[in-house]
């Protein structure tokens, strides 16, 4: 029986690749910290058929054992915030990047022989999508909207050539990566030391670059995860959810079970050295979800979004998946459509306590410098 070592298994993300595994028959192991941010015990979801040890992946000892004892490496252990990683950037340096050299420096030096690594990447490390231009009839590739530019609310992008608005379109693994904070950058680092090593020692490495992940187990408590959560937080608390800009920025939302569905095959693929969206390749707006997740929680007659039109310092505009690497590569292709998705979302957050931490987050930024106003 192939042995699976997951990291950040006891996570939203990583729990639901844990129960994919177990149930394809893999003996699986999962180190996780139970980070307060995210827990505040033992998690009630976890699979009763995975062993589970409690410790840090920057543990040397630890993860030596764990990792001799391991066909596959599955990283899914890291610090997620886009905002947070702003202010605190050493602990997401040290916990991102150093994390994941200590255990590629233990595979190297211990001899540990695995058959396969997957790592967790992130379509932030793109920057903004790919765009195009109609009039000039070629593909743009946009950096951050200047606070000039935003102060004044003009959202969206124009061409630097023709000055023509752009069009988002989707966005291919070849685009060049423009991380524009300092979580990004340290996925990027894990995605290249991961998939660097995986060549330089014939270990076949795959690395998933994530779109914007929505499902149960998320934490609601969070106020530096994903706008799903976020927002149903908000409305949880009779609260109406915040959206920056216009709402009319995009984004590709994929449920949690794909991911996990995408991780087992990235392993079960041939697929090697190579990195590849997770995405379903449709743009939502963040009005949508709001207004969604508002219904869905039947507070139509008493909530609508607010929109704010600030904005935040390293937001982006428009960035969605084209998935056609992942069917080619790993035979994946998204199987829940978003509503099904939201509703599924929903009826596990009915029965979640959730406190509303929103707007403590939100002071932290504006604190900061990383809010600001048109």
């Amino acid at each position: 029986m192939t042995s699976v070592l997951v990291t950040g298994g006891a996570g939203f993300v990583g729990s639901h690749i844990v129960d994919e595994y177990v149930d394809a028959a893999y003996d699986v192991t999962v180190v996780d910290n139970l980070t307060d941010q995210v827990h505040e015990d033992e998690p009630d979801y976890l699979n009763d058929d995975a062993e589970y040890v409690w410790g840090d992946v920057r543990d040397r000892e630890l993860m030596t054992d764990l990792l001799e004892d391991a066909d596959v490496l599955n990283h899914q252990a890291g610090a997620v915030g886009v905002g947070q990683s702003m202010y605190e950037i050493e602990k997401y340096v040290d916990v991102n990047t150093l994390g994941t050299a200590r255990i590629l420096d233990i595979i190297v030096d211990e001899d540990v022989d695995l058959e396969k690594m997957v790592v967790a990447s992130s379509m932030s490390i793109y920057g903004e999508g790919e765009y195009y231009c109609p009039n000039c009839e070629t593909v743009r590739h946009s950096s951050l909207r200047d606070d000039e530019q935003m102060a004044s609310g003009e959202w969206e992008h124009s061409c630097s050539e023709c000055g023509h608005s752009l069009e988002p379109k989707p966005t291919p693994e070849s685009k060049p990566r423009d991380s524009t904070s300092i979580y990004a950058i340290t996925k990027k680092d894990q995605e290249e030391m991961m998939l660097s090593i995986g060549r330089a020692y014939d270990i076949p490495t795959v690395a998933l670059r994530y779109f914007n992940i929505f499902g149960s187990r998320q934490a609601l408590d969070n106020p530096y995860t994903g706008v799903c959560a976020i927002f149903s937080s908000r409305i949880k608390n009779d609260n109406p959810p915040l959206v920056f800009e216009d709402g009319e920025q995009t984004r590709d939302f994929i449920h949690v079970s794909d991911i996990a569905r995408a991780n087992r095959l990235a392993v079960e693929s041939d697929a090697e050295n190579v990195a590849v969206n997770v995405g379903s390749g449709t743009p939502t707006t963040i009005n949508e979800v709001a207004e969604m997740l508002i219904d869905l929680y039947g507070k139509s007659s008493e909530l609508e979004p607010e929109i704010a039109n600030d904005y935040r310092q390293g937001d982006i505009r428009h960035c969605y998946a084209d998935p056609a690497k992942a069917a080619e590569e790993l035979g994946f292709e998204a199987e829940v459509g978003f509503e099904e998705g939201m509703q599924e979302l929903v009826q596990w957050g009915r029965e979640q306590e959730a406190e509303d931490r929103f707007e403590e987050a939100h002071e932290e930024l504006e604190g900061k410098g990383l809010v600001g106003e048109d």
